[in-house]
């Protein structure tokens, strides 16, 4: 699972909640860290922004520790192509094509059209693909057509009259991903994680018919395939080498193969060489092996995510995409934070949960602050702040997970913030205080309780099965509302103080201060005027906050106030607040428990879908004024082998001076493996 983080938000308070070159020794610079470069705007275009971030400890690191983080990278790198494939299977045609003219058009680049057409490549780089990255609409491009295919001819590119059908048809494949239950969401979403003609009837039967709710191991069905049908049958066009993507993970295979030999210790080689196993095999039963050894390889500096594993992208929430991470553990900072996961069972035992749905013993729970090396993938050029793998329930339960915590992009997040939004929405000059002092901490708890505690909390009833087959399409929004609110809940609880993780129950008050009045409003600056809310992140974050402000309404909980025309929330009872925090965690843990899916759908079509459109309204024009991007993603630091005269890697030096535009055609030149499918 993944914790994200709003840009705009990005201020004291927010809690919110997944080939180099080288040369002689003689020609390379001396290493920069760049770490004053952290945080700074690289590039502005729609509605984001394009910031670094800089990689504190590198240095430090021993030759076959940079060895391994580079590997590891290159093997993240090497799959980037497949998230595209999987967003759109035009993706990459219109990809290739775009970054072709871009480099080959010698005619004058200036005026409307010209400006717009980048302004439509940097969405899709962003995006991963032709929709939008959060909301999933389509970017309909405000170039003319006849100007694209004029710059077609005159620079030879290549595309088919299909794939220009798709960018310039308004009505053609609208949307990436439909989260709507009256509709037929496979039909309807325009992803290539399903084939043509098939339905969302023939996918639910189909793994009814292969799941067994009392197996007590069960696979993640569907999570490595693309569902197709073959001969009147469907068929699952399995990820692996010398299946779909192949190419790609032939590639992943030999980065991998190469960090096996540089791993720092035997529980690294063991999960390196599993992993690559699965990917040989695409067997699930391996990939559950995988993570097996990879959530109890715990030792070491360098650590990785890599694989198809958030299903965020499905509308059933079946398919995964592709995503890497590489990551450096920041030791003081997970040295501060330890201590809650060394804490996990108190935190456990004393949850408002029903008892039977509390787990008696909380396994393997790890904690760390890391710093990103490189990311990739459904991670990349937007990121998550904080991660807790693996995500197949019987695994976290019998061997526990790993939560990370990305303290450098946290930090270049932070540098980035202003105070903005808090003096636009806070509802009075306490309230701003509070932001502004306690906000940063109280996020850094939240994320910290998200994962490690959230997460890792409750369990599953026998014979009920996993919640991707109870809960289907809703299943993704429970789990990060009942994430949050295990935080939520805990934010204001003395044992917190007693851990020495924080000095007073104001940073407590911050952190509800904030979700409310982000879930209520501010996040609604996402959102286009008239939508309802489909992304899982923003459908939760909403639940919660309306949840507990109808149900907190005769004590006036939380109060709704209208000054000089515009909207308030101001928080009156924080204990009271906090006992309806741990109401609703309870019941969304009994509706996971219990796989209530019509309790679960009454929740989140009544309390996260739909929108104040009078509310929604007046955000946009409060914030408008405020000239902040809604949205924002990084550019990767490029990790650069630095050779002898024999061409023997003796040290790995990082470079972080590319523009965006420069990191994304540099990435399809180095990395453009599968081009068009």
């Amino acid at each position: 699972m993944k914790l994200y983080w709003l840009l705009s938000l990005l201020i004291p308070g927010a809690v919110l909640l997944s080939c180099s070159s080288s040369g002689s020794e003689e020609d390379q610079t001396p290493e920069t860290t760049h770490a004053e470069m952290s945080g700074e705007e690289v590039d502005r275009f729609a509605d984001i922004a394009i910031l670094r971030y800089d990689i504190k400890g590198f240095d430090q690191l021993t030759l076959d520790q940079k060895l391994l983080v580079y590997y590891l990278a290159q093997a993240g790198l090497s799959g980037r192509d497949i998230i595209y494939d999987q967003n759109n299977s035009w993706n990459l045609e219109i990809r290739t094509c775009l970054e072709h003219i871009i480099r080959n058009y010698k005619g004058s680049k200036s005026g409307s059209d010209w400006d717009n057409f980048m302004t439509y490549t940097k969405q899709v780089w962003f995006a991963n693909g032709i929709h939008h990255h959060y909301g999933m609409d389509k970017f309909n491009p405000s170039f003319s057509q006849s100007a694209f295919e004029s710059w077609v001819a005159e620079t030879g590119a290549t595309i088919s009259d299909q794939a220009i059908a798709v960018m310039f048809d308004p009505e053609v494949a609208k949307k990436r991903k439909v989260k709507d239950s009256n509709v037929d969401m496979i039909v309807a979403s325009a992803n290539g994680f399903y084939g043509e003609g098939v339905t969302q009837k023939m996918v639910e039967d189909y793994y009814s018919k292969l799941s067994d709710p009392n197996d007590p191991k069960p696979i993640e069905l569907g999570l490595n395939s693309t569902l197709i049908l073959k001969d009147g049958k469907l068929h699952e066009d399995v990820w692996k080498l010398n299946g779909k993507y192949g190419k790609a993970i032939e590639k992943i295979i030999y980065w991998l193969e190469k960090a096996v030999g540089v791993a720092e210790n035997e529980d690294q080689a063991a999960a390196l060489r599993k992993l690559i196993e699965y990917y040989k095999t695409g067997d699930l039963t391996t990939w559950d092996e995988y993570n097996v050894l990879w959530t109890t390889s715990t030792k070491g500096d360098v650590d990785w995510i890599n694989g198809f594993i958030e299903v965020y992208g499905d509308a059933l929430g079946k398919r995964a995409s592709f995503e890497s991470i590489v990551q450096i553990t920041d030791f003081e900072a997970s040295k501060q934070m330890k201590v809650v996961a060394d804490n996990a069972q108190w935190f456990e035992d004393n949850s408002p949960l029903i008892p039977e749905h509390k787990k008696k013993n909380v396994k393997g729970v790890s904690y760390k602050v890391v710093q990103v090396a490189s990311e990739s993938g459904d991670a990349s050029p937007s990121t998550p702040i904080g991660v807790n793998l693996p995500n197949n329930n019987w695994i976290r339960e019998d061997h526990g997970s790993k939560s990370v915590s990305l303290g450098n992009i946290i930090s270049a997040y932070d540098a980035a913030s202003g105070p903005s939004l808090i003096d636009e929405f806070t509802n009075d000059d306490e309230e701003a205080e509070l932001a502004k002092k306690h906000g940063y901490l109280a996020d850094k708890l939240h994320t910290a309780l998200h994962e490690v505690v959230g997460h890792a909390s409750g369990t599953i009833n026998d014979g009920v099965g996993q919640p991707s087959e109870t809960l289907k399409n809703y299943a993704s929004t429970l789990e990060e509302a009942r994430a949050d609110l295990v935080g939520l809940y805990y934010l204001m609880d003395p044992k917190l103080i007693e851990l020495g993780l924080m000095e007073s129950l104001d940073v407590g008050k911050a952190a509800y201060d904030d979700y409310i009045r982000n879930g209520m409003m501010v996040q609604l600056q996402r959102l286009e005027l008239g939508k309802k809310i489909e992304e899982e992140h923003m459908q939760n974050r909403q639940l919660v906050a309306a949840w507990v402000i109808e149900k907190g309404k005769d004590q006036n909980v939380v109060e709704r106030t209208t000054r000089n025309e515009k909207t308030y929330f101001n928080i009156n009872d924080y204990d009271a607040l906090r006992m309806l925090f741990g109401d609703l965690l309870r019941e969304i843990q009994r509706i996971k428990s219990e796989g209530d899916y019509a309790a679960g759908k009454a929740l989140v079509e009544t309390y996260g879908v739909n929108v104040d459109q009078a509310l929604h309204r007046e955000v946009l024009n409060r914030v408008k004024p405020l000239d902040l991007s809604p949205y924002s993603g990084f550019v990767n630091p490029v990790l650069v082998p630095v050779t002898d005269g024999g061409g023997k890697i003796i040290d790995i030096r990082i470079e972080n001076n590319q523009s965006f535009e420069e990191q994304m055609l540099y990435y399809a030149k180095e990395y453009g493996i599968l081009e068009s499918l």
